[in-house]
């Protein structure tokens, strides 16, 4: 971890590329990419390399408030949020309630180096951190570790169902 206590982009990006067969894409001018993503980060269970058609990233990092979605303000300064599908008992344990029913109490969804249900996307049971931190950093390195485990596992399923 860094001087300023909470992991970086980067370090994030350099743990999920260690997994294996992660497919980063980093959005930037120039390349094609809708000028709201870029310099974010969206990470695929992709070994082969290729892009996946019609697949979710199992994890991104955003930079900045997307529409809709403001709610984290990541509009502060050196502020990210790290978004992880790591599967409905991860999302339960940490949220204390199923994706879909509602939260039983109220989180801050700009509260830094916490695991919190995703502003948008918790209802398809995604979790979020804002600037993991020292309270957060093995939490999140962990949910990440599990959004690979089941992005692989959707991946060979699909690969045996086209063999």
């Amino acid at each position: 971890m860094t001087t300023d206590e909470h992991l970086t982009m980067d370090e994030i990006i350099t743990f999920v590329d260690g997994l294996g067969g992660v497919l980063t894409m980093r959005p930037e001018p120039g390349d094609g990419s809708p000028e709201i993503g870029w310099g974010d980060a969206f990470f695929y269970y992709a070994p082969d390399g290729v892009p996946p058609v019609a697949t979710q990233p199992f994890a991104t990092v955003v930079t900045k408030d997307y529409p809709g979605d403001e709610a984290s303000r990541l509009d502060r300064a050196d502020t990210f949020r790290v978004n992880i599908a790591a599967g409905k008992e991860a999302f339960v344990r940490w949220t204390g309630h199923a994706p879909r029913d509602p939260a039983t109490t109220e989180v801050d969804p700009s509260a830094t180096d916490t695991v919190i249900a995703h502003p948008v996307y918790g209802a398809v049971g995604w979790l979020a951190v804002v600037n993991p931190g020292e309270r957060t950093e093995a939490a999140t390195r962990e949910l990440l570790r599990a959004a690979h485990r089941l992005a692989r596992a959707r991946y060979e399923r699909r690969a045996g169902a086209t063999a």
